[in-house]
């Protein structure tokens, strides 16, 4: 059996004070060298820009969000894809997935290396296993955006990340605590060969945050240059590197009990980023992690992938 490395205790840095309810989703924008994400719960995009935080308000709950090659954001809200040329902007509606958005909404997400939109829904109601994988190609301008579904008969999906060479995909129902991997055809956007990636052991009943036998369950993703896969564990208060082939490389503890996905950015894409949850979490958690909320930094061992960008 591979001896499971020990969890190291990393130097975090928070970027912030401001909290959000469920921060998730972000990316560094390679051009205007700044940290956007969301906070779903708060109905809000944020950014650290060169003036410092900035915040825009949404009429929906916003599950991600990625810079687009002509300027501006593509955006998943509760009801329906928009378009925003610019930061405030006006949103252009440019598609609507097929779910009920009564009980379900747009979650974690990110475009291909082709500009594709690709995101993951939450059943809300935890039983219907109503979620599923989308992609939104917008490429041909004269064509309404074409909507692909990859996966389903999920709650959550979360964990989406492309290996370097684009030939593989991944993506997670975080309440099964398994990540599957596909093989996956960039031009002819499908994926085959589903296959199990790695589990981790499943909640206990009863548990508490003071139990630290609980590493956590998988929620968001990103790449490094090498093609390890780092993934937050949700009420794990971990973050996770696995190589290509499965193996757990290394795992770092975390200033919140619940990370929510990781980026790599700053000018030499070596500085990884992490967005965390508030909202839900008891007194006693937010006591031994009063940050809860806030989005941290620390240097990583090896630099990650750059954004891809929507086309349009």
């Amino acid at each position: 059996m591979t001896a499971v490395p020990d969890l190291i205790q990393a130097a975090w840095t928070r970027l912030d004070p401001h909290t959000c309810q469920l921060g998730e989703s972000p990316f560094w924008h390679p051009q205007e060298q700044s940290l956007y994400w969301v906070d779903i719960s708060g109905k809000q995009l944020l950014r650290m820009h060169a003036g410092g935080l900035q915040t825009w308000d949404m009429p929906s709950e916003p599950g991600c969000m990625a810079p687009a090659r002509g300027g501006g954001l593509v955006i998943a809200l509760r009801h329906g894809v928009f378009r925003a040329q610019k930061w405030g902007g006006a949103l252009t509606h440019i598609a609507t997935l097929p779910y009920d958005a009564i009980t379900e909404r747009a979650n974690d997400g990110k475009c291909d290396a082709l500009g594709r939109f690709w995101i993951g829904t939450v059943d809300e109601t935890k039983t219907a296993h109503t979620a599923a994988l989308f992609s939104v190609d917008a490429r041909d301008a004269s064509a309404p955006a074409r909507i692909t579904q990859h996966a389903g008969g999920a709650l959550t999906g979360n964990g989406l990340a492309f290996s370097p060479d684009n030939t593989r995909a991944y993506w997670v129902d975080t309440p099964t605590h398994c990540i599957d991997a596909w093989d996956f055809d960039l031009p002819s956007n499908t994926l085959r060969g589903q296959h199990r990636f790695a589990h981790f052991e499943p909640k206990p009943a009863g548990w508490q945050f003071t139990d630290s036998a609980y590493g956590g369950r998988p929620d968001g993703a990103a790449m490094d240059v090498q093609g390890n896969y780092w993934v937050a564990m949700y009420e794990g208060a971990r973050l996770c590197q696995f190589a290509p082939d499965g193996r757990l490389l290394a795992h770092y503890a975390t200033p919140a009990q619940c990370p929510t996905m990781p980026c790599f950015g700053g000018p030499d894409l070596q500085t990884l980023y992490l967005t965390t949850v508030r909202h839900g979490r008891s007194d006693a958690e937010l006591v031994r992690y009063p940050d809860a909320g806030c989005v941290f930094s620390m240097r990583a061992p090896l630099p990650g992938l750059p954004v891809h960008l929507f086309a349009d």
